[in-house]
């Protein structure tokens, strides 16, 4: 791989590292929310967050830049806040993965956190454990799984955006020249060699993606049976 293209791996690395981060900050509480909630307005919630699995990633990528243009509101603010305008910077690349892969990590971990016994809670709750209490020192250790099944897949389909990241970075070597994007210009330039060598990389990326995630998830008394013999 040229330089262009290792400079495309460093920027996906950092987008999908940030991104995740802000996933699990963001993401975490409305998973506990909609996994807690009994209200009828549920569904609704839980359409929200996964919209962006049905929604071509053009739509999505349209919207972004209506909002985040000069005459959208989040324009409007960042503009004020002296940022300037996200479209077409590595900030607005992470906004624009954050969005799209919210659902990849609120819905593992919603699953996860409607897993963990009732009863658990009620006992901490008798032994006078706050709210903060209960979900850090009971909800948060039973989810683990979730969390790390959240962690993985948020991290993996950031690195794997195509569609939405042109949309907003556009193809900035250096800035928001992503991989998919890179292997999109080899393709288009006839350059398959190379083309070969950056889908191989990301074949490969993959693979241990999930090798790991199925490894970290599997259940601790077969990992057990496994250290013993």
């Amino acid at each position: 791989m040229n330089a262009n293209d290792w400079q495309a791996v460093r920027i996906t690395a950092e987008l999908a590292g940030v991104s995740t981060l802000l996933l699990l900050v963001i993401g975490t509480p409305i998973a506990w929310a909609l996994a807690r909630s009994r209200s009828r307005f549920k569904p609704l919630g839980s359409a929200l967050v996964a919209l962006p699995l049905v929604l071509p990633p053009t739509v999505i990528g349209f919207y972004l830049l209506v909002l985040m243009g000069p005459q959208g509101p989040v324009g409007r603010i960042t503009e004020a806040l002296g940022m300037g305008r996200l479209p077409f910077t590595f900030g607005g690349l992470v906004m624009a993965s954050v969005l799209y892969s919210m659902p990849f990590v609120v819905q593992p971990l919603q699953q996860a956190f409607e897993a963990v016994p009732e009863h658990l809670l009620e006992a901490a709750s008798t032994l006078r454990a706050g709210p903060w209490d209960r979900f850090f020192s009971v909800a948060l250790p039973l989810a683990r799984p979730g969390l790390v099944t959240a962690s993985v897949l948020g991290f993996a389909h950031t690195v794997g955006e195509f569609g939405v990241v042109l949309m907003i970075g556009g193809n900035i070597p250096g800035a928001t020249r992503v991989l998919s994007v890179a292997l999109y210009d080899h393709v288009e330039a006839s350059e398959y060699a190379d083309a070969h060598r950056l889908a191989a990389f990301m074949v490969a990326f993959a693979l241990v993606v999930l090798v790991t995630l199925y490894a970290l998830n599997r259940p601790a008394a077969h990992r057990g049976q496994e250290a013993g013999r």
